[in-house]
């Protein structure tokens, strides 16, 4: 079988949205033609690329791999198309960024700097991916948020500057949780916690997890994996804990806590394409990023007694 653009967005919807239901939902198409779609790939491709069952469907290792390619292809075919549609008129700038609480004040920012420019986003929560837009050259410039104990190598057209050289990583838990009262969690506190896997568990960071919790003296019982963003509903009901961007929201049925001693922390950076923006316009995406950022890090109730107690990771947006 010969794949077509419908079977690479079958993968990523499935992936996406984490079943084979709601995969079908969103393309518009019944379960039992996504059903017989993702059997025949998997023939075609020669193994499993999702485990399947009663909480959904989550990629194989294999399946990673496919959704991966997948996504790198159709965005380089949504570049094709939209390079034909007006062939004389001045590329857009296409940014791309990490899954950010502050996105609507980022997008305002850049709205100010690149006025008129008509630049697209999107928003992805896998590192690796980000970067991997960026060296084919199917993003301009991204947002990128890393944990610190991983390695994601940047091509060397690909020139990059520290927003933030260190941010904390919080938990998300039930307000309904004892440990909600606490000001911070110890992460051995959540020994018996049932655990949502962490978003971009292919850039390492369900690997991050699993080394925090050990040196902990604990195994993660990690049960859910969910598309990145839809994992509140479980939490506010109590069934799990996650790994959460500290400037993410909070609700009245659920809470936003620190971790005692940071034993998880990232980095963000700015990359982009050197021959794609002058060093004029990058300081000023800089300053509107590093803007957005802060601002947001500083009105946080949970987030900004921790970003004022460390000023030494702040950026310079003079």
């Amino acid at each position: 079988m010969d794949l077509e653009v419908r079977h690479l967005r079958t993968l990523c919807a499935i992936a996406d949205t984490g079943s084979i239901s709601r995969a079908a939902a969103t393309l518009g198409v019944s379960q039992p033609a996504i059903t017989v779609l993702l059997k025949r790939m998997e023939e075609s491709i020669g193994g499993e690329l999702f485990h399947r069952g009663r909480t959904g469907a989550r990629p194989t290792a294999l399946g990673e791999r496919a959704v991966l390619q997948a996504r790198l292809v159709l965005a380089e075919l949504e570049s094709f198309a939209a390079d034909l549609t007006d062939p004389s008129s001045t590329p857009r700038p296409r940014i791309g960024s990490a899954h950010l609480a502050c996105i609507a004040a980022v997008v305002d920012g850049l709205e100010k700097v690149l006025p008129h420019s008509g630049f697209t986003l999107r928003v992805e929560p896998s590192t690796l991916v980000l970067a991997q837009l960026l060296g084919h050259d199917h993003l301009d410039l991204a947002v990128i948020v890393m944990l610190e104990d991983q390695q994601v190598a940047l091509p060397p057209h690909i020139s990059h500057r520290t927003v933030v050289p260190r941010l904390p990583i919080f938990v998300a838990l039930a307000a309904a949780d004892p440990l909600s009262r606490k000001p911070s969690v110890h992460l051995a506190d959540l020994r018996d916690s049932t655990w949502i896997c962490p978003p971009g568990a292919d850039d390492g960071s369900l690997a991050s997890l699993r080394e925090g919790c050990r040196r902990e003296g604990f195994v993660p019982h990690i049960r859910f994996e969910l598309p990145s963003g839809s994992s509140r509903p479980l939490i506010e009901a109590g069934h799990a804990v996650q790994l959460v961007e500290p400037g993410s929201q909070s609700s009245e049925a659920m809470t936003i806590r620190p971790l005692d001693g940071d034993p998880f922390t990232a980095r963000m950076i700015l990359a982009w394409h050197r021959r794609k923006f002058t060093e004029s316009s990058v300081r000023a995406v800089y300053r509107a990023v590093a803007q957005a950022y802060s601002g947001h890090a500083a009105a946080s109730p949970h987030y900004g007694p921790w970003w004022r107690a460390h000023p030494e990771v702040h950026p310079i947006t003079e």
